[in-house]
C-alpha cells in the first residue's frame, strides 16, 4: 500500500516538503490517544528474544532511527509508535541556523538512496533543550541527541560550541553523539583528525560530566564512511584511549561509484545515504570491531534496507542498528518488517541471544584466518 502511495504520491513532491508533511502525520496520529494506541500496537510489536542492553540502557530491540529526520527533537512519540527502540535526534547545533538554501534534498530512486546537503538546519540547542525538557513522554524510548558544529563558527572555535551544546542538552540525552562527520558543513570532516578530535572529545566528555552529576551520560562519536582505513583505526583507538561509550558507523559519503540514477542528480553536491552505502558502511563497521571488540558499543548505519541488513551488521559488530534512508521508501511498516526478520534470522541462527551474534561473523574469520596461517606454517 505505502508503496503504492509513494510512486503515485511522494515521489511527485520535493523530498522536503514530503518529509515535512510525513512527520506532521506522524504528530498528529501521536497525540490521538486511541489512534495512538493502535497503531504502536500494529506497527511496534514487541520480541522479547530482541530486548537489548546497550550504553547503560535498556531497550525493546536494537533498531533505532538515525539523526537527521527529527532535528528538532518533534516527533520523538511518532516515531517511537512506528517501532524504533532509540530514536536520535539532531544534529543541533549551539546556535539556531537556517542551513543551505533549497533544494537541498534529492532522491535517487533507482538507487534507493538520498544526497543530502542540509546544513544542519535547526532550532538550536537552547530551544531543542527547552522541548525535551518540557517534554511528557507518551511512550518510552531512549532519546540520543547528536550536536555538530555551528556553521558561522570558526574551527578554531569550535570546542567551545561543541560545549556550549553539551551543557544544554547532557541533561536531557540517554546518550550523546559528536557529529564531525557531515560533508555538508564547511571544515567540519577535519576535526575527525585525531589531533583535532581528541581535545574536542575530551571536553565534551568533561562538559557533560559537569553538568549532569547524578549520571554518566554515554558519549560516542559518528565517524565518515571515506575515512582512510587508518584513519579509522586510528578514530578506534582514541575512542579506547579516551573512554568513550561508542562509534556510530557511518555518516553519509561524497563518494558516486556505480549509482545508476541520471548525472543531473548524482552530480548534486552533498552526502549520498542509503543502499549505495551499504558496502562501505559494513566494511568500516567489521574493522572497528576487529579493532576495538567488545570494549566499547559500536553502532551501525550507512545501506540498512531489510531485516537482513540489519543482521549482518550485528555479526559484524554493531550492538544497535540505525536507519532512516529507506524509512523514505519503505513507509511505516518499516520497523515492524526488521523486527520480524531480526526475530526469524537469531531463532534460526545458532546464538541463544542477540549478545551473542553481536561481532560473531568477524571472530569466525578472524579464526578461520588463523587457522588457515597455522595450517601454511605447518605445511611449510
Amino acid at each position: 500500500m505505502y508503496r503504492l502511495f509513494f510512486a503515485l504520491v511522494f515521489r511527485w513532491m520535493d523530498p522536503e516538503r514530503a518529509h515535512h508533511l510525513a512527520v506532521r502525520w506522524i504528530r498528529l496520529t501521536a497525540r490521538v490517544p486511541v489512534l495512538r494506541t493502535f497503531a504502536a500496537a500494529l506497527l511496534a510489536p514487541r520480541h522479547q528474544e530482541l530486548r537489548t542492553e546497550a550504553l547503560g540502557l535498556r531497550m525493546h530491540g536494537p533498531f533505532g532511527l538515525a539523526a537527521g529526520f527529527d532535528k528538532n527533537a518533534v516527533a520523538i512519540d511518532g516515531m517511537t509508535m512506528l517501532g524504533f527502540d532509540h530514536i536520535e535526534i539532531g544534529t543541533v547545533t549551539a546556535l539556531a541556523q537556517p542551513g543551505n538554501p533549497p533544494k537541498r534534498l534529492f532522491r535517487l530512486i533507482p538507487d534507493r538512496a538520498l544526497i543530502n546537503r542540509m546544513g544542519f538546519n535547526n532550532e538550536g540547542s537552547a530551544a531543542v533543550a527547552q522541548r525535551l525538557g518540557e517534554r511528557r513522554p507518551v511512550f518510552k524510548s531512549v532519546v540520543g541527541v547528536n550536536i555538530g558544529k555551528t556553521k558561522v563558527v570558526p574551527e578554531a572555535e569550535a570546542v567551545a560550541d561543541y560545549v556550549t551544546s553539551t551543557e544544554r542538552l547532557a541533561p536531557h540525552a540517554d546518550y550523546l553523539v559528536v557529529n564531525v562527520s557531515s560533508p555538508n558543513t564547511p571544515g567540519l570532516r577535519d576535526l575527525q583528525a585525531t589531533e583535532s578530535l581528541r581535545p574536542l572529545l575530551t571536553a565534551v566528555r568533561e562538559a557533560a560530566d559537569r553538568t549532569v552529576t547524578a549520571r554518566r551520560v554515554p558519549l560516542l562519536v559518528k565517524i565518515a564512511p571515506d575515512l582512510a582505513d587508518d584513519d579509522v583505526d586510528a578514530v578506534a583507538d582514541l575512542a579506547l584511549e579516551l573512554g568513550l561509550d561508542g562509534i556510530i558507523a557511518t555518516n553519509t559519503t561524497i563518494g558516486r561509484e556505480g549509482l545508476l540514477s541520471p548525472s543531473s542528480l548524482t552530480a548534486e553536491t552533498g552526502g549520498l545515504s542509503g543502499a549505495p552505502l551499504k558496502e562501505r558502511s559494513l566494511e568500516v563497521l567489521r574493522r572497528l570491531y576487529a579493532r576495538v571488540g567488545d570494549r566499547i558499543t559500536l553502532v551501525g548505519v550507512g545501506g540498512v534496507e531489510n531485516a537482513e541488513d540489519a543482521w549482518q551488521r550485528i555479526l559484524a559488530g554493531a550492538t544497535l542498528v540505525q536507519g532512516y534512508s529507506a524509512f523514505i521508501y519503505e513507509g511505516p511498516f518499516w520497523s515492524r518488517s526488521i523486527h520480524r526478520g531480526l526475530a526469524a534470522r537469531l531463532a534460526a541462527s545458532e546464538y541463544a541471544t542477540l549478545a551473542e551474534a553481536v561481532g560473531a561473523g568477524v571472530r569466525r574469520d578472524a579464526a578461520e584466518a588463523a587457522e588457515g596461517a597455522a595450517a601454511k606454517e605447518s605445511a611449510a
